[in-house]
């Protein structure tokens, strides 16, 4: 089975140095969460993440950036849909280019407390900002895990938070090994509803540069269609 760990920023983030090499096939570290452990094997960023705080590329370790993730981004829907911060971004990108069976999220919460709200201390909460793209990130989060099952890939949340914005199955590290590959009851009704709202409204934006393109968007429209999202799987 192809695991992949999604690693984002947020302080239980550093439990990602103490797993064993073989929990995961890859590790695809988010802007400065490379530094948690050596093992990582993709680094994304987006563009005007600092160069000094970029690491250095090698073969068994590569960077990769908007040149690559922007058209991937793009054959989902584009950034305004799927919401526009680095973890969702990572997400689909690994979803695409590595074709895994399972995408485990760690330090991606996406919930700021306290003083120290990254890894390394206080950093911007890039996720919370105001932003057409992230009115509801719940919704945000459901909609990823439609297409990666759609794919056949099934997605877990490993942090040990327990708040989350996230809206996968939380599961323990331990677990992985033994875990049973499925996907979510899919309201099938609500989706075909979301798709064709995202077709008629048109907010693609090919650059993903969207905000540059705010005017067009309808701010109710767009959390008429998080609603959607956001009750796309039914509950158990």
């Amino acid at each position: 089975m192809k695991k992949i760990l999604i690693l984002g920023s947020a302080p239980d983030a550093i439990r990602a140095a103490d797993f064993d090499i073989n929990s995961f096939t890859s590790i695809v570290a988010i802007n400065n969460a490379w530094k948690i452990t050596p093992r990582w094997t993709h680094s994304i960023f987006p563009t005007d993440f600092p160069f000094e705080k970029r690491p250095k590329e090698n073969p068994k370790q590569t960077l990769h950036t908007a040149q690559e993730y922007v058209p991937i981004q793009n054959n989902y829907g584009g950034f305004l849909y799927a919401g526009g911060t680095m973890a969702f971004t990572a997400a689909y990108w690994a979803l695409d280019y590595l074709n895994p069976d399972l995408i485990a999220f760690l330090g991606c919460d996406m919930v700021y407390e306290g003083t120290n709200t990254h890894f390394y201390g206080c950093g911007t909460a890039d996720p919370l900002r105001v932003d057409p793209s992230l009115r509801l990130i719940e919704a945000k989060a459901n909609r990823f895990e439609f297409f990666a099952n759609k794919e056949g890939c099934s997605v877990v949340n490993i942090s040990e938070k327990d708040v989350s914005r996230l809206t996968y199955q939380k599961i323990g590290i331990s677990e992985l090994n033994d875990y049973q590959l499925s996907d979510r009851n899919l309201n099938s009704t609500i989706v075909t509803k979301a798709l064709e709202m995202e077709k008629k409204l048109d907010y693609f934006v090919a650059s993903g540069k969207y905000w540059k393109e705010s005017h067009r968007f309808d701010l109710a429209k767009i959390d008429e269609l998080d609603q959607l999202w956001l009750n796309c799987f039914l509950k158990n």
